[in-house]
């Protein structure tokens, strides 16, 4: 299973693909309806919002395996 910051990481390349620019932090955090700081305490614990991702991915019709899980291979 991933940790935070591959999760994050995951998620920005995602983002991305809708940006001519660079995905930061914040845009993910928008993205997850989480505030900026709420965001920064999150990475800082390294704990990552569930719900937040999940709903993400029920929108966007993302597969949540494919963001909780790397694939192996």
């Amino acid at each position: 299973m991933r940790d935070f910051r591959e999760i994050i990481s995951y998620l920005k390349i995602y983002i991305a693909q809708d940006k001519e620019s660079k995905v930061y932090d914040k845009d993910v955090a928008k993205e997850l309806d989480i505030s900026q700081g709420q965001f920064a305490t999150l990475k800082k614990r390294n704990s990552i919002p569930y719900m937040q991702i999940l709903q993400f991915c029920y929108q966007e019709g993302l597969c949540c395996s494919e963001v909780f899980f790397e694939k192996e291979g």
